[in-house]
């Protein structure tokens, strides 16, 4: 086959990947082998390829692409989540530019809307994951809202209510009023952000006096229920047992104790609102105050606001405040860096929202999962600093709020039959939930038709913590032969941001369900950031298209360009330059192929001992290199991986070993020399296909015909054989000696076509192994060994060994004599100048002191050149 010029990475990337499909080589289905598994992080179904998902899949590729090359069953499963929150807002936002209200569509028609959705756009990223080279098994991808996965959940919330687990409560949470749905602390961000204290003057009732409140918050006045003073605050000893009017509504409300209150905070008088701050809820609980929730679900003001009903909270603080102005019960107003919880997925201030949720019990589940990465090590995090984070999350665990206010998403199968809070039953099925309801009711006329369904969706996490069991049914169905095969998996390669909503919870499920880890180790990728350290954002604009990306750098390209700055758990300095850096690998490895084919073959000649050796090296180094791989894969240093990769084929299979073997311009290559390289270049191939598939699949079937069971993809990685340390040390040697004669070939302008006499003394007693690559690679004519250091001759050293180079014969004395010449001629011109202004006194008085001490600089380097100069010139005369 001719072997085209250029490589070009789109045409190639096509085809090898339609190739790999083809012949199934993704699949995996049970067998004999070792298994390894990896679960795919389920991007957001309605999502499309950004930075973090290149970062975050490559390594899974290319972690995954070596273990069937180790000889594993290894089997990477995809699929997507449903993202409850982020879809149903995009789904809202599609209905709404078509003039719908999801308001007025029932659960059925809202459904089906979804669905539509997600069927039109539900498969873009995994599409885009193609063309990075992702291995997928997309035979088993798999999707949160599929009928199997969705039974899986149900079964597990009706498992764990059961259990005592699950429960029901009236709660303070977190409500996102964007998304109109209740959310769990983890999926609340703080922020720091420049607000105002408001003092606020509220009278006693019965007199002219007033007490003074600071609050951040003043369109919360509405709801206040009293007025909280710390008892043992002397400032406020006369206000015990007083009440005080609430400024707008005029409702009258108590002053009570309590030594909850800070009394270094702003007045030590503290408006307590029991609906809107989980503090002043328990402060409510405890001394029996009155309940006044003010805000709809939207964060606008109900009935309770008043005049103010129906406008958004921020617009009624500013005019509220100007009401209370005018009323004069402004006292002053500060400048306040407040931290304010606002919304992970829709960026709302959240509000605090009293409400009806169901919980997850997570005290008793936390344990053993805790110990697995903290005590026994069954779980381990990569790198290890994250382990107290971890720590801090799981000592620290609160219930989980699972439900969410949402149509999207696993409806929860709890059935009620009347209007007490307790009158419900947790089933299944509907029919199960009937039978049960007629047992706790003692009312066997019950039917479908007496009961209804909990209207709130579970918590997307709450299908997603199944995730590394449920892809192979083992919740459905927990002794099945793939469940049994593949679980636990590997390793699991995802975000630190998501360590506790999923990794820890993914955790807790497996030890719940199966007993056992769900994974050996959990590979925490760092941020990727641009050049300026920001976090790459579509709102800050500085995300790259990762399809173009691919497109200009070809996908090989910006895998390298990603893995080369992607130390574990280390944000990576995102930089095109990376990529380029990829593109040009790509291209010098194409080039030293095309050079190797490109050389006639020999049969009849003899392997010369210079290439022999110089295979024996390579061979060796190789072997070092792949140890030194496989130490970094084990800490999952995989940029370090990849780097010693890159050097063992930029610098010595390119920059040495070719140099060494390569025949004579115009001479054939002998044929056992030949055969090795190809063998070395096809270690190499199987060392390099994990980071770079499709550029070495294309060389590796250039190099000869190959049926589809002899693809790269699932060839053997290269054979382990002893190292010869003393070799590699005698070759390092012997590259500092050639480096040498280069160098001075360089300096004197010998040609290297032209072949020069060589004298060694020995002081090292180096070994005399690579004396004739030595030859070769500075076109020596001789090469001899001496007692005694050779006079007038070129001369370097390595160690403390002495080289010469005669220059009889060696370099065009005249010629030599003629350039030193010049270049003295005009050094000592340069001098002068130098001089002439340093002995005028008013440069040297009146110059700033470093352009004095530059000149001065000047002056020492021309003295120090024009010695050298004369010396040199001395030795050719």
């Amino acid at each position: 086959m001719e072997i085209p010029s250029k490589y070009n990475a789109l045409s190639v990337e096509n085809k090898w990947y339609d190739y790999w499909m083809k012949h199934n080589y993704f699949h995996s289905t049970p067998d004999e082998r070792e298994p390894y598994t990896i679960v795919i992080p389920p991007p957001n179904v309605t999502g499309v390829l950004h930075m973090g998902h290149m970062l975050n899949n490559t390594i899974q590729d290319v972690l995954i692409r070596r273990a069937r090359l180790l000889g594993k069953n290894a089997c990477w499963v995809p699929g997507t989540d449903h993202a409850s929150i982020a879809t149903e807002a995009k789904v809202v936002a599609k209905l709404k530019a078509e003039g719908i209200d999801k308001n007025d569509l029932s659960r059925e028609e809202f459904l089906k809307h979804a669905w539509d959705w997600t069927h039109e756009y539900g498969g873009v990223i995994l599409e885009q994951l193609k063309k990075l080279g992702c291995s997928c098994d997309w035979d088993r991808t798999k999707f949160t809202m599929d009928d199997d996965m969705s039974e899986a959940v149900i079964k597990v919330f009706v498992d764990l209510y059961n259990k005592g687990l699950i429960y029901r409560g009236y709660r303070m949470v977190n409500w996102d009023p964007e998304a109109k749905t209740t959310l769990s602390d983890e999926e609340v961000e703080y922020v720091e952000k420049q607000g105002k204290l408001y003092y606020v003057n509220y009278k006693i009732e019965g007199s002219d006096n007033t007490l003074t409140i600071a609050t951040t918050r003043p369109e919360t006045i509405l709801g206040d229920s009293a007025i909280c003073i710390n008892p043992e605050d002397p400032r406020h000893q006369n206000l015990k047992g007083k009440k005080v009017i609430v400024p707008i509504c005029n409702r009258v409300i108590p002053i009570i104790e309590d030594d909850y209150v800070d009394v270094e905070f702003g007045t030590g008088c503290l408006k307590v609102t029991p609906a809107h701050d989980e503090n002043d809820k328990v402060l409510g609980d405890k001394h029996n105050l009155e309940v006044i929730d003010i805000f709809n679900e939207d964060a606008t003001l109900n009935s309770f606001g008043m005049h103010y009903e129906g406008q958004d909270r921020f617009a009624v603080r500013k005019a509220i405040v100007k009401e209370l102005e005018s009323l004069g019960q402004i006292e002053k107003i500060e400048d306040y860096t407040n931290r304010v919880g606002i919304s992970e997925r829709t960026k709302a201030i959240i509000e605090p929202r009293l409400s009806d949720q169901w919980f997850l019990k997570m005290e008793d589940l936390a344990k053993p999962a805790l110990d697995a990465v903290l005590t026994n090590g069954d779980v381990k995090l990569f790198p290890k600093k994250f382990e107290n984070t971890y720590r801090h999350w799981m000592e620290n665990i609160r219930d989980w709020n699972i439900s969410r206010q949402l149509l999207w998403g696993q409806q929860i199968p709890a059935y009620y039959y009347g209007d007490g809070k307790e009158d419900f039953v947790v089933a299944e099925t509907l029919e199960q939930a009937v039978k049960l309801a007629q047992e706790k009711t003692n009312n066997l006329q019950l039917t479908t038709k007496d009961l209804r369904q909990e209207t709130d969706a579970l918590d997307t996490w709450f299908s997603s913590w199944l995730w590394p069991m449920s892809v192979f049914d083992g919740i459905r169905n927990p002794e099945n032969e793939e469940i049994k095969y593949y679980y636990p998996t590997n390793d699991l390669v995802t975000g630190p941001d998501i360590l506790f909503f999923w990794v820890a919870r993914m955790i807790i499920a497996g030890y719940e369900y199966k007993d056992q880890r769900p994974f050996e180790n959990v590979y925490l990728t760092g941020l990727v950031r641009d050049k300026q350290r920001r976090k790459m954002s579509k709102s800050l604009g500085n995300s790259p298209d990762a399809l173009k990306l691919i497109e200009q750098f070809g996908a090989d390209g910006v895998r390298v360009g990603l893995l080369l700055s992607s130390a574990a758990g280390n944000d990576l300095l995102f930089d095109e330059d990376l990529c380029d850096q990829g593109k040009k690998f790509a291209n010098k490895i194409w080039n030293a192929f095309r050079l190797v084919k490109g050389w006639d073959v020999s049969e009849g000649i003899e392997q010369p001992q210079s290439s022999k050796i110089a295979l024996e090296w390579f061979e060796t180094k190789l072997q070092k290199t792949l140890i030194e791989i496989e130490d970094h894969f084990s800490k999952y240093r995989l940029s370090d991986a990849l780097m010693a990769t890159y050097k063992l084929i930029w610098d010595d299979f390119c920059g040495w070993l070719l140099e060494m073997i390569k025949p004579a311009y115009g001479e054939p290559i002998d044929s056992t020399t030949f055969k090795a390289t190809i063998a070395v270049f096809e270690d190499l191939l199987k060392i390099l296909h994990p980071f770079m598939p499709f550029l070495t699949e294309e060389i590796w079937q250039y190099i000869e015909e190959r049926s589809p069971e002899e693809a790269l993809i699932i060839a053997k990685w290269p054979a382990s054989k002893p190292i010869n340390e003393a070799l590699i040390s005698e070759f390092d040697f012997a590259a500092e000696v050639v480096s040498g004669i280069r160098n001075i070939r360089k300096q004197k302008n010998i040609a290297f076509k032209d072949a020069i006499g060589f004298s060694v003394v020995n002081n090292e007693n180096v070994a005399s192994t690579f004396d004739g690559l030595i030859s070769k690679m500075g076109n020596l004519n001789s090469f001899e060994y001496i007692k005694e250091p050779i006079e007038g001759a070129l001369t370097f050293r390595v160690k403390s060994n002495e080289y010469f180079i005669p220059m009889e014969g060696s370099i065009d004395v005249e010629a030599e004599i003629n350039k030193l010449t010049e270049e003295l001629n005009y050094t000592e011109g340069f001098l002068k100048s130098v001089q002439k202004k340093l002995s005028n006194e008013r440069f040297v008085n009146n110059a700033p002191e470093q352009v004095v001490a530059s000149e001065k600089k000047k002056e020492a380097d021309a003295l120090a050149k024009i010695e050298t100069i004369k010396s040199s010139l001395a030795s050719l005369q």
